[in-house]
């Protein structure tokens, strides 16, 4: 009865943003949990090959789609081909995103309004064309890849940081609209992961990784494979009467106002 709970194995999981990194580590626990991944990125279509040929050497069942999460017309035609091709989307994680590193009072306009774009109205394009169909069968599972910016400030990420808190709330009125439908909508706040793009900061010595590994109470940087529970759970039965919620995934970090400087 336990395990069942928990049993994702032949629904269909469009990832976005999943040729690579974070996104790339949800959808291989998704994937070997049983789900069909449907791999999504924007950059180009040899990435989306090879990320798929990376999934299915893991023994993944994956297909991928090249759209622009951006543009409703991409997304509209997309998700037609690929319930069309693939099945109904049963699990949705909404986690294509970009971040500018830039101090605000140094920011351009549209470099804030492309991150507010990529981050905030793309979860809410694709989900609305993605609800629809889940409405239709009475279920499904939407999640949105948040950030532990939703709840923190820190220099220079202030667009990224709009973004993500404006994020969190879309998820709790998605999931107060969508949850009358058996549709479940959360999120994921990830914090500080050991990627190819932090490891050039991941050595001892490196300010910022002392300032990490002292700032989170694991006293360690989390691995992307950590993130694989959270996804399956989400999506699984398990979280059937867990809807609007937010699930920090971050070793402590949010709960702690951090350690003086001389503690051990």
């Amino acid at each position: 009865m336990s395990a069942q709970l928990f049993n994702i194995e032949g629904k269909v999981a469009l990832v976005t943003g999943s040729t690579h990194g974070l996104g790339m580590s949800m959808a291989q626990g998704l994937g070997l949990a049983g789900a069909t991944v449907v791999v999504n990125g924007n950059s180009s279509q040899q990435k989306i090959d090879e990320a798929v040929a990376a999934y299915k050497k893991q023994g993944i069942n994956a297909v991928g789609y090249k759209f622009d999460v951006s543009n409703e017309q991409e997304v509209i035609a997309a998700i037609t081909k690929i319930e069309s091709e693939v099945g109904p989307i049963d699990i949705l994680i909404n986690n294509a995103g970009i971040i500018k590193r830039t101090p605000l009072l140094e920011m351009e306009v549209a470099d804030f309004k492309q991150v507010i774009d990529i981050d905030l109205v793309s979860p809410f394009i694709v989900s609305k064309h993605v609800v629809k169909g889940m409405i239709a069968r009475k279920q499904g599972k939407i999640i949105n890849i948040c950030s532990m910016m939703s709840q923190l400030g820190r220099n220079t990420v202030g667009a990224y940081a709009a973004a993500k808190g404006g994020l969190v709330m879309l998820t709790k009125n998605m999931a107060t609209e969508w949850a009358r439908h058996n549709v479940q909508v959360n999120g994921i706040g990830p914090g500080y992961f050991a990627t190819e793009q932090t490891a050039p900061i991941r050595v001892d010595g490196h300010p910022f990784n002392d300032f990490i590994v002292n700032r989170t109470p694991a006293a360690k940087w989390g691995n992307p494979d950590d993130l694989a529970g959270a996804a399956i759970f989400l999506s699984s039965k398990a979280s059937d009467f867990v809807n609007g919620h937010i699930l920090y995934v971050d070793g402590g970090i949010l709960a702690t106002i951090g350690k003086p400087a001389n503690e051990l």
